[in-house]
């Protein structure tokens, strides 16, 4: 199995019907995208950064979600800190947005590459083909930027993603990804667990973002010293298929310009226990997350609810 023009792409969301809000998103999207290149990716950028930086922090529910998982990473954080940080968090929201429509952009080979690669010399028997790894990462900076890397690399790989709710715009981002990512595209859940599978067999890698919160299927891990439902995917099949968890991370540095940064593969020797393997494998990968939160956290997107309802209790 080969990342070749043959690899079908995945079908967009089909558990829902198409509503006319479905569809007026998604001639909204088209429009924005249209206007986005137009102008080009740093004016786009700047734009819609700046339009976000302003008008997220007025969206209640989502920015008193962030302050609260802040409180609860950082407990000694001062509130003008918070907010600060969530201003940033919510610029990178907008810029991520805007930079969809160039995401051809960011290639390392590109004719002016925006985007330098940290530790490549980790990934010798990865760009081999020697063996499969599987990369994980989570929300930060602009995230598409890592897969869209390993792509321009020559790495044959899966990209794990969860469908978007719109139909329309789930295949639209289904197609504009494979044009400068791998167009193997795996959904998360159960239609592509076999998929995951598959690529692994086959000696393709795999990479994902594993800091959102799976409640079905997940297993408590600890983030901030708080337990997290995680999704175990990725342990258990690095376990099963012998492939090593190397930690990646994408750094904005200024504008639309990225550092990708690849990590040592997380070191983990299995003691036989699947079960008990696959619980400190995955403490370990939240471990690595964490350590990239703390060393940016107006990088990472803190506007999901990624912990418990007991923590959010009364907050």
């Amino acid at each position: 199995m080969s990342d070749a023009d043959d690899i079908a792409l995945p079908a967009p969301r089909s558990n829902r019907p198409v509503t006319i809000a479905h569809r007026a998103e998604y001639a909204l999207a088209l429009a924005l995208g249209g206007f986005f290149r137009i102008v080009g990716v740093d004016a786009a950028s700047w734009i819609a950064g700046n339009f976000t930086r302003l008008i997220g922090p007025m969206i209640g529910p989502i920015q008193h979600r962030g302050r609260v998982n802040l409180k609860i990473a950082f407990p000694e954080m001062a509130e003008d800190d918070a907010n600060a940080v969530l201003r940033d968090v919510w610029e990178n929201l907008g810029r991520t947005t805007a930079e969809f429509a160039h995401l051809e952009k960011f290639a390392p080979d590109a004719a002016a590459p925006r985007v330098e690669i940290v530790g490549l010399e980790k990934l010798g028997a990865i760009l081999s083909g020697e063996r499969p790894a599987i990369f994980v990462s989570g929300h930060f900076a602009n995230w598409e930027v890592m897969s869209i890397a390993l792509h321009a690399l020559g790495v044959d790989y899966g990209i794990i993603y969860r469908a978007a709710n719109n139909p329309l715009i789930d295949g639209l981002i289904i197609k504009e990804r494979a044009r400068v990512m791998s167009r193997r595209q795996i959904p998360k859940g159960k239609r592509g667990g076999r998929d995951m599978i598959e690529a692994l067999k086959a000696g393709a890698s795999l990479a994902m973002l594993v800091d959102q919160k799976l409640t079905s299927g997940g297993v408590p891990s600890p983030l901030f010293g708080k337990p997290a439902m995680t999704a175990p995917a990725a342990a258990r099949l690095a376990l099963k298929y012998g492939a090593p968890v190397i930690p990646c991370v994408v750094e904005r540095l200024s504008g639309a310009w990225f550092r990708v940064t690849a990590h040592d593969a997380i070191a983990f020797a299995p003691s036989g226990d699947i079960n008990a393997d696959t619980q400190k494998l995955t403490d370990l990968i939240n471990l690595e997350l964490e350590k990239m939160i703390r060393a940016n956290p107006g990088q990472w997107l803190w506007l999901h609810r990624r912990w418990g309802k007991e923590e959010y209790r009364g907050r």
